[in-house]
């Protein structure tokens, strides 16, 4: 099931795919969003295994161009930064493969709740609860806003 949902996902728009990182590239990100502001050279002591310098240069400048850093020169080198914390991505991920299921046809529907409720009620039956509270929260918000 998690395999369809990475398929689904990498299937997206072009900032779903943005979204969607390798191994490496979000290796990369999780020590960025740990240290903050870094060049490549502070980067590559902290790999969990030695890679060429010009490995970890050419994957920053990928994450670079997928918009999910924010860069600059400083001498000879760049300097990189996540340009969205680690919640925010997550979200945008998160949101992205919802708005892909609800856009797609009926059966993507309720497969979506299905697999989501499955795997809510595996992980823990208290966030069941929270769920619900969440849609009944919602329901009367869409309701003050006039909408059914």
């Amino acid at each position: 099931m998690i395999r369809f949902f990475k398929n689904r996902l990498a299937r997206g728009a072009n900032q779903s795919q943005a979204l969607a990182l390798g191994t490496l590239e979000l290796e990369l990100m999780e020590i960025l969003w740990s240290r903050g502001e870094s060049s490549v050279r502070d980067v590559v002591p902290e790999l969990s295994r030695p890679l060429a310098y010009t490995t970890v240069m050419t994957t920053l400048d990928r994450l670079f161009k997928k918009g999910l850093l924010d860069r600059h020169k400083s001498d000879r080198a760049f300097f990189y930064s996540p340009r969205f914390s680690r919640q925010e991505w997550e979200r945008q991920r998160a949101g992205n493969l919802v708005a892909g299921f609800l856009a797609g046809p009926n059966p993507s529907r309720e497969l979506l709740l299905s697999c989501l409720l499955d795997a809510v009620g595996e992980h823990d039956a208290s966030l069941l609860d929270d769920l619900e509270k969440k849609i009944r929260s919602r329901r009367k918000e869409l309701l003050r806003q006039g909408q059914p």
